[in-house]
């Protein structure tokens, strides 16, 4: 897996997320919850989707059309319609940027 850039650290507050693309075409979200920088595929489990218009609350990422929650840090789905966990990426920050290894 190759670390790929995010964004500049300080362009991702808190409960904010950013989706990038790795080479294989899979996106991956990558975002900023109480603090801590967190990644996982952009996919809810439930029906296949991207997160977008989606929102963090808690530290968990609720996808948007059924509310669907992810703990952020695990992958794990927490409420239905999701029951399959989702995958994780390691994240870093050199030099002001944020990298995800996906």
């Amino acid at each position: 897996m190759l670390w790929i850039q995010v964004c500049k650290d300080d362009e991702l507050v808190d409960g904010q997320f950013r989706i990038v693309e790795n080479e294989d075409g899979d996106e991956v979200l990558v975002a900023r919850a109480e603090g801590e920088l967190l990644a996982v595929l952009n996919e809810c489990s439930h029906d296949r989707r991207g997160f977008d218009g989606g929102c963090i609350e808690a530290g968990l990422l609720v996808c948007p059309r059924h509310g669907a929650r992810f703990c952020l840090r695990t992958g794990k789905a927490l409420t239905p319609p999701a029951y399959t966990d989702i995958a994780t990426f390691p994240v870093k920050v050199e030099k002001g940027i944020i990298y995800v290894q996906a």
